[in-house]
């Protein structure tokens, strides 16, 4: 007699298909305990012939678990934000989890929508990876389940554990590499006053001032990356040598207008971008730029997840940043040993 394919196939079916009982198809199944081999062996081959696939979703809701983690990107444009996701993702499945994705598009608004929006779906912790939420936002959400945030925005709640770059740490490793290249013109490129932005414009000030380069250093918006370059190929004599951009795509940009310019990467200007993200790699010059580990940022606010999950107090953890050297800084002109005096 044929079989109907109106609906898919249960575990009742599979049960009456192999002459067993349905609790002993279900531990057969979840590959448990206190089933003999060639009982097993007929159940999956039950389960095979009838095409009955396991509701792993249907039998967590029943636990009281969705076995979801959702996780917030504040821009799916950016390689930090995927590479973060793609730790976490590798994480997840280790751990038997699923990732459903939400863009907050660097906006606060979308941002606390695509959230509750999460929430909604019933996830069991949700992973952060923005600078752009609000703190009554992120209060409200650690309150509903488990929340770890990847970055640093303006306020973090005390319920919520928090995966961190040393900014600081980082915009140190850049400008020590300049002034190793005798580079005395030093220019930062930022257009963000967020704490992260803010702590590596703040370190980099600093970092001249131990150098005694403090009058000679400078702070420009990312929107003047234009006049800047232009400075460079007039050769004006306060333009800087080497830049310092807040980030990879700061970074490609100023790249960009200085070969409008007509100057060359790094002969006429050396320039360091920040993340490390795929970009840096593939533009030409290749870009040196500050790495953040973000593989492992993904992996470790899983981690912090799983121990809110299991009732941990919250921690706080704040990564290393290393500095990647590429083809994008050199020694600056006039510069040929340590006893040289750039201009």
């Amino acid at each position: 007699m044929e079989r109907r394919r109106d609906r898919s196939p249960t575990i009742v079916d599979v049960a009456r298909e192999a002459g067993v009982s349905k609790s002993l198809v279900s531990l057969a199944i979840r590959g448990e305990a206190g089933v003999g081999e060639a009982s097993r062996e007929r159940i999956l081959d039950a389960a095979r012939r009838l095409g009955y696939r396991s509701n792993s979703w249907a039998r967590s809701l029943a636990r009281g678990r969705s076995q979801l983690v959702g996780v917030l990107v504040n821009d799916l444009r950016s390689g930090y934000y995927v590479d973060v996701v793609r730790g976490i993702e590798d994480a997840a499945q280790r751990a038997d989890l699923r990732v459903v994705l939400g863009e907050g598009r660097r906006d606060p608004a979308i941002t606390g929508a695509r959230i509750a929006h999460l929430q909604q779906l019933g996830v069991d912790g949700l992973v952060v990876i923005s600078g752009r939420v609000d703190p009554q936002t992120l209060a409200q959400a650690a309150a509903l389940c488990p929340v770890v945030v990847v970055g640093r925005p303006p306020e973090v709640p005390v319920a919520a554990a928090q995966v961190s770059n040393d900014d600081r740490a980082g915009a140190r490793l850049a400008i020590r590499h300049l002034v190793a290249l005798g580079h005395r013109r030093i220019a930062h490129l930022t257009d963000s006053t967020r704490p992260a932005a803010s702590d590596r414009r703040d370190a980099v000030l600093a970092t001249l001032e131990e150098f005694g380069l403090g009058t000679r250093g400078r702070v420009v918006s990312a929107d003047g990356a234009g006049r800047l370059a232009a400075a460079v190929a007039a050769r004006d004599p306060d333009a800087p040598t080497a830049v310092f951009a807040r980030n990879d795509r700061t970074a490609v940009r100023l790249l960009g207008a200085a070969i409008d310019a007509g100057l060359r990467v790094p002969e006429d200007l050396s320039l360091i971008g920040y993340d490390n993200t795929d970009v840096a790699g593939i533009v030409r010059p290749t870009l040196t730029s500050v790495d953040q580990p973000r593989l492992a940022m993904g992996e470790l606010a899983m981690e912090l997840l799983t121990e809110l999950s299991a009732g941990a107090a919250p921690r706080r953890e704040v990564v290393r940043p290393e500095l990647v050297v590429r083809a994008s800084t050199a020694p600056a002109p006039g510069w040929s040993s340590p006893g040289a005096r750039p201009d």
